[in-house]
């Protein structure tokens, strides 16, 4: 049986090119706490912890399976920080 080959035009999340922002240097490097803070910070996701979530993902799916484990683990646990104090925030909203 042949061996496929991967082929660049699969990896569509290596083509994407944005001019949004950008967080800084070394963000996804730190713990999952740190990583909430600065995504939640309005300078890094103007769009709010929304948009803070969906760059953490994209940023997932950018290493691809080059993140070890224990970063993709991180990030996660990061996602999910974001996640429930968006719905902390969509709660309180609800409320007034």
């Amino acid at each position: 049986m042949a061996k496929k080959t991967r082929r660049a035009t699969r990896r569509w999340v290596r083509r994407v090119t944005t001019d949004s922002t950008h967080p800084p240097a070394g963000t996804f490097k730190g713990s999952a706490s740190r990583i909430a803070r600065t995504m939640a910070r309005k300078d890094v996701s103007p769009g709010g912890v929304g948009s803070g979530i969906r760059m953490i993902q994209y940023f997932l799916n950018r290493g691809g399976r080059g993140l070890s484990a224990t970063r993709r683990a991180e990030l996660e646990r990061a996602k999910r920080i974001l996640q429930r104090r968006a719905a902390a925030r969509k709660k309180t909203a609800k409320k007034r």
